[in-house]
């Protein structure tokens, strides 16, 4: 075994700043990576509506800020604007049948199994917009 004379840091010091000086630049680096990470992650999830949700104002898994920004759902394919209620990880929708009421004056529900897909409507408008704009070009350049 060789000794090259450098010490462990000791009890309270962290091993960036064992010189006792200011962090290293691979320190703040990583500090910066962090951060750059968590906001990408806080913008993926800002953007992801959620697993389950539900219409009706007296469920728990009602959320009017996601009911606000408009939500669409793809159940096998297909666009559907009659979804009262779904769940992704569960695979399921709960769409509603015609113009029927149930006894405390909520639409019948019809519960249908299969592969769900949702989305934000304005993050899908803005997408659309986005590729409509650099399709036609900017008229005026040349």
């Amino acid at each position: 075994m060789s000794d090259t004379g450098a010490s462990p840091p000791a009890a309270g010091e962290s091993l960036a700043g064992a010189g006792g000086g200011e962090p290293s630049a691979a320190v703040v680096q990583s500090d910066t990576l962090a951060d750059t990470l968590a906001d990408t992650l806080a913008d993926t999830l800002a953007d992801t509506p959620p697993d389950h949700l539900c219409a009706n104002e007296r469920s728990r898994h009602y959320d009017a800020a996601a009911l606000e920004r408009g939500i669409g759902v793809r159940f096998k394919g297909v666009e559907k604007d009659n979804v009262e209620e779904y769940c992704v990880s569960e695979g399921w929708v709960r769409v509603s049948v015609g113009r029927a009421k149930d006894r405390r004056g909520n639409p019948m529900t019809l519960k249908l199994v299969g592969k769900v897909e949702v989305y934000f409507r304005d993050t899908a408008r803005d997408m659309d917009r986005d590729a409509v704009g650099d399709k036609t070009g900017d008229p005026g350049a040349g």
